[in-house]
């Protein structure tokens, strides 16, 4: 990849050393209302993405797939606020400028995934921990026919499914996992290939 300017670093050093920041700054907060960190779930969802030997590009979006939480200013209860932080289109838009969109679409669809399972699974729901059930609210429901449709046809929604599931079950108090660390190497190939 070519140099940042003016750095002199490379632009995927420039973009791993940002994620590693926003992580230190931000990892240890509440992940909503669950019993997780942000940065154990990040870290449990990427474990299961690799456990399920997802290719290096999902791996990476499992792994930030909630970095828009990490980004804005909104308190952890925000939902029980009636808020929705839209932390998904947040989190599209910076990794867009950064990585290839097979790393930003699953993640930019990841809430548009939990809706449609919602209406295609009829298990789904009762799944979802409450706190997830309660933004599902905010978040529009699950999907009507027509978004069903239009979902099936996007090219990463299956890669977006596969996140969401992975994202549902990442929520274990104290579950062994990698550090951000390990996942270094993973980000830095996909920079490099994009």
């Amino acid at each position: 990849m070519s140099e940042s300017s003016g750095s002199g670093q490379p632009a995927y050093q420039q973009t791993l050393d940002e994620i590693l920041r926003l992580f230190s700054a931000h990892g240890d907060s509440q992940y909503g209302r669950e019993v997780v960190t942000q940065r154990e779930h990040a870290l449990q969802c990427a474990a299961l993405a690799e456990q399920a030997q997802a290719p290096p590009t999902l791996i990476a979006a499992a792994l930030l797939h909630d970095i828009g939480h990490l980004l804005h200013n909104l308190p952890d209860d925000a939902p029980d606020e009636g808020i929705d932080d839209a932390h998904e289109e947040l989190a599209g838009q910076w990794l867009r400028e950064r990585f290839p969109a097979s790393v930003s679409e699953p993640v930019r669809l990841h809430v548009a995934a939990k809706r449609f399972l919602c209406a295609t699974d009829s298990d789904y729901h009762a799944q979802l921990s409450p706190p997830s059930q309660q933004s599902l609210q905010l978040q529009g429901g699950p999907m009507s026919t027509a978004e069903v449709m239009q979902f099936q046809s996007h090219p990463f929604s299956r890669d977006a499914i596969a996140l969401r599931r992975w994202d549902d079950t990442a929520k274990i108090p104290g579950h062994p996992t990698p550090g951000v660390q390990h996942y270094a190497p993973i980000i830095v190939h996909v920079l490099e290939a994009s």
